[in-house]
C-alpha cells in the first residue's frame, strides 16, 4: 500500500500506530534495563548476607 493511495485519515491512524509502537518500544527497554540493574546487584546481595549469617555464626561459636 503506497501513501499515494492512502487517505489523509488512513495516514494519521498509521502514525499513530507507530508512535504507540514507538513508546510501547522505549517502555520495554526501559523495564529491561531496570531488570539488567537489579541482576547486577543480586550477587552483592547474596554475599551480604551469607558475610552477615557468617558473622553471626562466628559470634555465636565464640
Amino acid at each position: 500500500m503506497s501513501s499515494s493511495n492512502m487517505t489523509p485519515i488512513e495516514i494519521e491512524r498509521t502514525h499513530a500506530e507507530i508512535a504507540k509502537l514507538m513508546a510501547e518500544t522505549v517502555k520495554l527497554n526501559t523495564e529491561a534495563a531496570k531488570m539488567a540493574r537489579e541482576r547486577a546487584w543480586y550477587p552483592v546481595v547474596l554475599m551480604t548476607g551469607a558475610l552477615a549469617a557468617g558473622a553471626a555464626i562466628a559470634k555465636l561459636l565464640t
